[in-house]
């Protein structure tokens, strides 16, 4: 399977994985449908955007690929049937699993797309982590609240982190395009989900110094 063809279906999972998690959010706020859509969208597309910005990458990736925007639309407009069917089930975890997998198909297309422009290892993982991480945080600030991802300590970042990390280690020992991309995203996801489920936490940074 050609490179192009992997990025394009991971890209397309993590548009509607980050639209769905914005989209859930903003119907948690009870917003009409203009913001329904502008929060889905700017989840689905926040990160890739000011990746490809960051990159010089023309055009943007959704402006080239319109029907990742056609894709957003249609969640939105279909959001009352099966918001109605699924409404006992779309729960807090259906957010944070939504989330999670956002986090990993973003992690490792950013930091793919990054090592495929020539980018040294440093400024792939970054690009990950800013493709996998900037939509939620705009997502939370348009939402009037503190982006979780700064406040709640469990991994988020982190996460991504670990899953650029193995998909470049992956890439440095052989493996193929494919299964670099599988190891990445499986990491990056699953560590999420795992801190979630497990309630694992970061310390304060710097650490609070016991009073008295």
């Amino acid at each position: 399977m050609k490179f192009q063809t992997i990025l394009l279906v991971i890209e397309v999972g993590g548009t509607l994985a980050f639209a769905m998690s914005g989209l859930l959010e903003a119907i948690r706020k009870r917003m009409d449908i203009v913001g329904v859509f502008s929060i889905a969208f700017v989840s689905a597309f926040g990160g890739g955007t000011v990746r490809d910005v960051l990159l010089d990458r023309q055009p943007l990736f959704w402006v080239q690929h319109q029907e990742y925007v056609w894709l957003v639309v249609a969640l939105a407009l279909t959001a009352p049937l099966w918001l109605k069917t699924f409404r006992h089930r779309l729960t807090e975890n259906a957010m944070e699993f939504a989330d999670a997998c956002g986090l990993g198909l973003f992690a490792i297309s950013g930091a793919s797309i990054a090592t495929a422009a020539g980018m040294p290892p440093l400024v792939a993982v970054l690009m990950g982590v800013i493709t996998a991480v900037f939509g939620g945080v705009t997502r939370d600030v348009l939402c009037n609240q503190i982006p979780k991802v700064y406040h709640d300590h469990r991994p988020y970042t982190l996460c991504a982190v670990v899953g650029c990390v193995v998909l470049l280690g992956a890439e440095a020992m052989g493996l193929s395009t494919e299964l670099s991309m599988v190891a990445g995203i499986c990491t990056a996801t699953g560590s999420r989900l795992l801190a979630v489920i497990f309630a694992w936490k970061l310390p304060a940074w710097p650490a609070q110094q016991r009073e008295g």
